[in-house]
């Protein structure tokens, strides 16, 4: 390829991510925005579980074209051709998203058949050896959380839960049940990638502040509460791509190539899930109470907006544990710290909520920072 966002390793894999991912990536947003959509909808625990349960199944397939990509570069027209088709499927569950439980799950689960199968398809034709034997022997698994995702699909009720769930489960723990070791991660373009979504989700977070406020008028007030909204979304993005992203990936890059596949799926895998989880809560608390910058807001849209972003720090622990970066204590107690900012929006008015919310976050993150700083280190932006 001549595309200078792409640079291929002597085996066939990349090194940097291409901009067919990050078209890919596209479908993304429109994932996260139905998501939210779903929440803000009916805000419940139930809406939460759904949210979680589909974005589950989704992100697991979904960070499986991460590592497709990683082996497999779109370099020829075959392989873009199928990517495409894979993007489209991706597509078609986002459509089915908002009513998957009650009408679309026929759809979405043809839908995550077909994107299992290009996934395995492009592994087993463009892959290295190593890959195709790795495949084979995660594929089978994959195949049957697909089979499980499409009898739900068919049935209503609880049945399609328990359907989802298995699925779920099977995706989860089938790392652990065979060797992933042949998998090949070539950290630079896996740890950009996997960085990319979560910008991506991130950004999500900034149209719900659009979507929040769609036929309010402009005031002073409004203006000052969506500064804190964006403000918000800052503090998110600065406590990972401060300097845990650089961090995730020179650890990823010392752990020996054979071995890395595990620390790979654990901070990249599990750690992100509840991440983007927290990103997607956040946006729809966001979109339920930034129109109500002067009034208070119910407890769902309060536990939303700061349970959100406690959740992605929740995350964040997981993600330094997993690649044994340091003080994932740190983030506990930013957790923590946020999750005592939701009695605010309920008894007092939504802007004090998210200034208290942005204010805890941010000292968090810089306290974090500044003793970083201290030893030392120091990332592309300090």
């Amino acid at each position: 390829m001549t595309n200078q966002n792409v640079t291929a390793s002597a085996d066939g894999g990349q090194v940097r991510a291409s901009t067919l991912e990050l078209f890919f990536d596209l479908v993304f947003v429109f994932t996260i925005t139905q998501l939210t959509h779903v929440f803000t909808h009916h805000p419940s625990w139930q809406a939460l579980g759904q949210v979680a349960l589909v974005f589950g199944i989704i992100w697991w397939m979904y960070a499986g074209y991460v590592w497709l990509t990683n082996e497999v570069a779109p370099n020829s027209s075959g392989r873009r051709t199928w990517l495409l088709v894979g993007m489209f499927s991706f597509f078609v569950l986002a459509l089915a998203i908002p009513d998957a439980f009650h009408g679309t799950g026929l759809a979405f689960g043809i839908a995550y058949a077909l994107v299992t199968l290009v996934h395995a398809a492009l592994f087993v034709s463009g892959g290295g050896a190593s890959a195709r034997r790795a495949i084979k022997h995660i594929g089978p698994f994959n195949a049957l959380a697909a089979a499980l995702v499409l009898a739900g699909g068919l049935v209503h009720g609880w049945p399609q839960y328990l359907c989802w769930a298995l699925a779920f489960a099977v995706q989860v723990l089938s790392p652990y049940l065979v060797d992933t070791g042949d998998f090949i991660v070539r950290a630079s373009h896996f740890c950009e990638r996997n960085g990319l979504v979560v910008i991506v989700a991130i950004g999500e977070s900034i149209v719900a502040i659009g979507v929040g406020l769609a036929g309010v008028k402009i005031t002073p007030q409004l203006i000052v509460t969506v500064s804190l909204a964006l403000c918000l979304a800052y503090v998110l993005w600065w406590a990972f791509f401060g300097f845990d992203d650089e961090r995730g990936e020179h650890a990823l890059a010392a752990v020996p190539e054979r071995e890395r596949s595990r620390p790979a799926v654990v901070a990249y895998g599990y750690a992100l899930y509840p991440l983007l989880i927290g990103i997607i809560v956040t946006s729809a608390g966001i979109q339920l109470s930034i129109g109500h910058g002067n009034e208070s807001v119910s407890l769902a849209a309060a536990a939303a907006l700061s349970g959100g972003v406690a959740l992605y720090f929740l995350a964040q622990f997981f993600f330094r544990v997993a690649l044994k970066l340091p003080r994932p204590w740190m983030r506990l107690l930013a957790a923590a710290a946020v999750t005592a900012t939701i009695p605010i929006g309920v008894v007092w008015v939504s802007w004090a909520q998210l200034a208290a919310l942005v204010a805890v976050g941010y000292i968090a993150v810089i306290s974090d920072d500044l003793i970083t700083l201290r030893s030392g280190q120091h990332s592309s932006y300090v």
